[in-house]
């Protein structure tokens, strides 16, 4: 059994705490309060036959433990405890706060939200709570602490796992409560109201405050808030919820100071009011909840970007996928089921970038309730299911590269920057298109780098930056002094950087860097953007230049820029420009040559195929390598294990996913634990297959 090492920094030095599962973590969310008993026997039967060693339980169970004001009733949940110990199954042990009782909420319904409209959240949903409530926190920390202090010896219980995917359903309130809560936050962040005042620039329309109880939460308004304003009342309900768990984290390991304790992210294709980089120091190991969207018909290049930020809230240890789907989902608009050995191959592309485990919501399949319709291990039409047995595969498979588990990715030699306080300001208030998001770019240059092999790391711009070739700063809206010099010194010192448009344009008040934009990075990349030409939907515009050859397209933004004179004497070479347009003939795209280092400028949207000819441009300047020679399209991650004190070679295994519908060439050599096959070079990866190769030293 592999041992975790605790990322928190408040533990003790060296705090070890088992791993939650002999070998990879294989199982997912248990709620047999759902069930009669007779059910459960045959439940423990069926995980045992799909190599089940891992289930969340009690997520949402309050009600049922604790059926009125301090009444509880442990019955149930202890003998489904036992059932599962005797069946050797950990269990990570949820706080069941992600759903209040109706008692409580029929007793005190000022916990539940309100909305911008002033409309207070009626009961009937889940997390009908709000962070800031003082009556909620006392009623929650009690839960725990009776529920860790029956559990806290059980031999089933493996880890903490808190409440339920925080801020999904209460990510914002705007009660008097909350607003009083964010006035104490206010001034303990700024210290003096002048100082608000300077920072959010609160004299436009008059928003100038004396005190700071006039502050109030962003309630409805007939226009729109102030940017500063919006992004502050972001950042404080991020820490709001953060508060909250750390609440009941600290009960739990004053009980039981030997188990990990653990929330679920949710880092999917979109960024939630939650900074998540933050809260990754905070938790024993990061687990992550991860759907896929059943519309985009690449949905595999989405998944393999959100488990690379997930690695990188990580630091690059291990973590956990805790929640994820057998196939269809209940809650998009047309709910697409999952096409044979696409859940083979979705569960492994997240243990090749960094999970040491991959649990599913849920176990068995609801017969009523909302999620009625969602996917689960056992469907409704029970186990003799393509899903079942796909499991239970899956679960041979893991069982097969159990000796994987504890190593880690290989540090790749690109790294995307994403910053979700950037995702946030970029949201917060009203901005020059509604197109441009924190995502579309990076996920496209990820997708064709990904394509090509090319394994990348995704971190936050505080990151040490010196060990990577290249580095890609994506519509990074808000970049701080300090990281703007990161990235200067970065180039300087031979790093190759890229920056696309709409980056480097606020400070951390989300106020504009005067001057001529991309304000932070204007002198590093040499040009001045005077003004924004942001497209309409369906235009496009043509770039054409020396790096071109041909024309590229562009589209949802352009921009007026020049190059400017540094005061080195060096100047940004323009290596293409507008061809049509309002913009005809300017500057579209630049490149400084700093030292050893260059330093790029987009100002538009590349196309998938123009984005991928600028990359592939980096990769030849920057020296960039593929993980291993392969045909285009095959997905390649090379996990490398912790070398003895004194080696030379560690052990390596690189994981091949083909999602495609033929098979793809690979030039490596070793053992494909999959199969237990040998894999010579110039072998090919079978449509739909994933090949885990043991390979052969210096392969």
């Amino acid at each position: 059994m592999t041992d975790f090492v605790s990322r928190s920094a408040d533990l003790p030095t060296g705090s070890r705490f088992p791993w939650i599962a002999d070998g990879f973590a294989l199982g997912g969310d248990y709620s047999p309060e759902q069930w009669p008993e007779s059910v459960w026997i045959e439940d423990i039967a069926l995980m045992r036959q799909a190599g089940v060693n891992s289930l969340n339980v009690g997520v949402f169970s309050w009600g049922l433990l604790e059926t009125a004001d301090g009444v509880f009733d442990w019955g149930w949940l202890d003998r489904i405890m036992d059932l599962l110990a005797d069946a050797r199954i950990g269990v990570n042990l949820a706080t069941p706060t992600a759903a209040p009782p109706i008692w409580l909420l029929q007793a005190h319904p000022e916990i539940a939200p309100v909305t911008q409209h002033g409309v207070r959240h009626a009961q009937g949903g889940r997390l009908g709570w709000h962070p800031s409530s003082a009556v909620f926190r006392r009623y929650a920390l009690r839960m725990v602490e009776a529920l860790a202090t029956r559990y806290a010896a059980h031999p089933a219980l493996k880890l903490w796992h808190v409440s339920n995917e925080l801020g999904n359903e209460n990510a914002h309130s705007y009660d008097d409560e909350t607003g009083r809560a964010w006035q104490v936050w206010l001034e303990h962040k700024f210290g003096s109201i002048d100082a608000l005042n300077d920072a959010w620039g609160s004299a436009f329309w008059g928003h100038h405050y004396t005190s700071f109880d006039q502050l109030q939460p962003p309630r409805f308004t007939s226009t729109s808030h102030n940017p500063a304003l919006l992004l502050d009342f972001e950042r404080f309900t991020s820490d709001a919820l953060l508060g909250h768990y750390q609440a009941e984290r600290e009960v739990l390991r004053r009980i039981t100071p030997g188990i990990p304790v653990t929330t679920n992210f949710m880092v999917q294709n979109h960024p939630n009011g939650l900074d998540y980089d933050r809260w990754a120091s905070e938790v024993d190991l990061v687990a992550n909840d991860h759907y896929t969207m059943g519309a985009d018909p690449e949905t595999y290049g989405e998944l393999a970007f959100s488990a690379d930020r997930v690695r990188g809230m990580s630091g690059g240890d291990p973590w956990l996928l805790i929640e994820h789907s057998t196939s269809a989902v209940n809650w998009q608009p047309r709910n697409r089921a999952k096409a044979v050995g696409e859940l083979a191959r979705n569960s492994l592309a997240h243990i090749a970038r960094g999970a040491d485990g991959a649990l599913f919501f849920q176990w068995r399949q609801s017969t009523a309730g909302s999620e009625q319709f969602h996917s689960s291990v056992v469907p409704h039409a029970g186990a003799d299911t393509k899903i079942f047995r796909e499991v239970t595969a899956l679960g041979a498979t893991l069982r097969n590269i159990r000796e994987v588990v504890g190593s880690r990715v290989q540090t790749s030699q690109l790294a995307i920057l994403f910053d979700y306080d950037a995702a946030m300001a970029l949201r917060s208030g009203a901005k020059p298109s509604v197109d441009v998001n924190s995502l579309d770019v990076a996920l496209t240059m990820h997708r064709e780098l990904t394509a090509r092999g090319i394994q990348v790391d995704i971190v936050h711009p505080a990151t040490d930056l010196s060990g990577y070739r290249a580095v890609l700063a994506p519509t990074l809206f808000l970049l701080t002094e300090a990281d703007a010099a990161r990235l200067t010194a970065y180039v300087a010192g031979g790093g190759h950087l890229v920056v696309t448009s709409f980056s480097g344009i606020v400070t951390e008040h989300n106020r504009v860097i005067e001057g001529g934009y991309p304000g932070a990075l204007r002198d590093l990349l040499g040009v001045r953007v005077e003004e924004f030409f942001p497209l309409f939907a369906g235009d496009t515009v043509t770039v054409t230049g020396e790096i071109t050859a041909g024309p590229w397209t562009g589209s949802v933004w352009s921009e007026l820029l020049q190059t400017t004179d540094q005061p080195d004497g060096s100047a940004a070479a323009v290596v293409a420009r507008y061809a049509d347009g309002e913009l005809a003939g300017l500057p579209a795209i630049t490149l400084r040559s700093v030292g050893a280092g260059t330093a790029q400028y987009v100002s538009t949207h590349l196309d998938r195929p123009a984005t991928g000819a600028l990359l592939e441009l980096l990769i030849e300047r920057a020296g960039i390598t593929p993980v291993a020679p392969a045909d285009r399209g095959l997905e390649l991650v090379r996990r490398v294990a912790v070398a003895p004190e004194g080696a030379t070679e560690a052990a390596s295994w690189l994981f091949a996913i083909n999602h495609s519908a033929g098979p793809l060439r690979l030039d490596t050599s070793g053992l494909d634990l999959v199969t237990g096959e040998r894999f010579a070079p110039g072998a090919s990866v079978a449509a739909g297959a994933v090949a885990v190769i043991r390979e052969d030293p210096s392969a």
